[in-house]
């Protein structure tokens, strides 16, 4: 008799799906670098966590509105990859942080459908893989775009009455006064830096010295960081200092989008609102010689559009007296050439004694340094990149997610203090205290906050400098002539030690020092 044997089938391993997270951020602020983070970290532990899901990557679009879809590049890219059959599946916190828009919302998701790619929002639990209908995503997406402008229309109603009858409360006043009980009160010790820019500026000091001046003495912005010529430009042109306030400087249109007010809004104006800093003749003088640099520099009263012509412009430093450098044209019988003079030596000898030094000199020397690195990028870039990478930052990112959650909560409160008041379900008397509270708390949060994301992005910031340089460290030939383009790119600033000897400090955090070869 025949042996029959039965072979049963071998079980066909299931496939894993490709699972990719979408975000947004509503702002492009670079604080907003940590709320990418936390997300980021979320969505690769809540995936791993899934043995039958691979990590497919984090697709985000920062300062761009929820309200269209048009110009969101994390979105866009997010859609091509599940085309390439990168991703089967997504994730993402809610069906606003997708779009805001119904019809936009509907389009993605049908697109995605046609794709055979599910979508699951997290904070509605829906997921279109399991979808008998587009009802239900259809209602809660109006929901989404009626309450984005139900809020937008209540804000506005509510912001333009307390203009109106001047109750408006500056909850982030600017530096050199601070929030009491809903008031403007002068911070003394911000109010001596602030008379300290104005006297600087008029007696002569451009914007730039002024901010490098104050982060040389480790002097604190309002928010803890360094000084910029825009900070002390935009200073030096707030009315708050005189004691006045200018209301509606800017407005949001209907389509989200934010714009100057130059007269298609009303604006408000309060004089003597609150105590002056500066004395309005001062405050006078500033403007005229604002105005005035504008129209030199060919500007008009738009001076944000000036920019350094030359790329040494405003990098070099004098390591005597911390003053920057100014490029001038040199005649000698010799020959013509172009060097560069610290300011303060050209202003007062006696106060700064470094001498001027060659163009050619400075770019001889880097070009010497970044041959250097091209050579030996793997015994000097490789080992800093690694030590950087070590540095524990997991910590810092699961701090920041809590506390991004903890102001989430705070601004929803908020918000329903605002829809109560302008429904006329509150009390004007308990409306101040529990918008002052929440105000407070708010702050405080931020704070902390703030500090912990200095820590971070200072790490951060010089990996993927670092990252950069190395790999076009890996690719570069040996340069004969200055590469300028590479030097806008790496480098930070460049002291002066003395006429044959500079030190280039890299965007990476990497100092490096370089001599003339006689």
């Amino acid at each position: 008799m025949k042996k029959i044997t039965k072979i049963k089938p071998k079980r066909a391993e299931k496939k894993k799906l490709k699972v990719a997270a979408y975000a947004r951020v509503s702002t492009g602020n670079e604080d907003q670098l940590m709320s990418l983070e936390a997300q980021k970290a979320h969505y690769e532990k809540l995936i791993e966590k899934e043995p039958d899901w691979i990590y497919a990557g984090l697709f985000f679009d920062e300062g761009i509105s929820g309200t269209k879809k048009k110009g969101r590049d994390g979105l866009s890219a997010l859609l091509q990859a599940c085309k390439d059959r990168q991703v089967d599946f997504i994730l993402t916190k809610s069906i606003s942080r997708l779009a805001r828009n119904t019809i936009d919302s509907l389009e993605i998701v049908r697109e995605l459908i046609e794709l055979d790619t599910g979508i699951y929002f997290e904070k509605e639990r829906i997921n279109t893989k399991s979808m008998e209908s587009e009802l239900m995503l259809s209602i809660l997406s109006s929901l989404a775009e009626s309450e984005s402008k139900s809020i937008s229309a209540n804000q506005k109603w509510s912001i333009k009455k307390r203009f109106q009858n001047g109750t408006f409360v500056i909850v982030y006043p600017p530096y050199g006064y601070e929030n009491c009980d809903g008031k403007m009160v002068i911070h003394e010790e911000q109010a001596k830096i602030v008379k300290e820019i104005f006297a600087s500026y008029l007696s002569g000091k451009g914007v730039h010295d002024i901010a490098k001046l104050l982060n040389e003495k480790q002097i604190s912005s309002k928010r803890g960081g360094k000084w910029s010529g825009t900070t002390i430009r935009d200073m030096l042109k707030n009315e708050k200092y005189i004691g006045d306030v200018l209301f509606q400087k800017t407005y949001t249109d209907d389509q989200f989008k934010r714009h100057r007010n130059k007269g298609e809004k009303d604006r408000y104006l309060i004089k003597n609102n609150h105590q002056a800093i500066i004395s309005r003749e001062d405050y006078e003088k500033a403007q005229r010689l604002l105005g005035q640099k504008a129209r030199e520099k060919g500007n008009g009263d738009n001076t944000s559009k000036y920019q350094n012509r030359y790329e040494f412009s405003g990098k070099i430093r004098c390591s005597e007296c911390g003053g920057t450098f100014r490029r001038r044209h040199h005649y000698k019988p010799s020959g013509n050439f172009i060097a560069w003079a610290c300011n303060e030596h050209i202003k007062d000898i006696n106060k700064c004694s470094m001498k001027y030094v060659k163009d050619e000199d400075v770019k001889w020397c880097f070009t010497t340094m970044i041959n250097k690195l091209i050579f030996g990028h793997e015994k000097i870039l490789l080992p800093l990149l690694q030590a950087l990478k070590n540095s524990k930052t997991e910590d810092a990112v699961e701090r920041l997610a809590k506390l991004n959650e903890e102001l989430e909560k705070i601004s929803e409160r908020k918000q329903t203090l605002v829809t109560l008041i302008t429904s006329g379900l509150l009390e004007p008397s308990i409306y101040s205290k529990e918008k002052a509270e929440i105000d407070q708390e708010y702050k405080l949060l931020e704070e902390r906050k703030d500090h912990l994301e200095n820590s971070f992005l200072g790490n951060k910031k010089h990996v993927e400098e670092l990252e950069k340089l190395i790999s076009y460290t890996k690719k570069a030939n040996m340069h004969q002539d200055y590469p300028e383009e590479i030097f806008k790119e790496v480098v930070d600033e460049i002291l002066v030690i003395d006429r044959k000897s500079f030190e280039f400090k890299l965007k990476c955090g990497l100092s490096l020092r370089e001599e003339m070869i006689e």
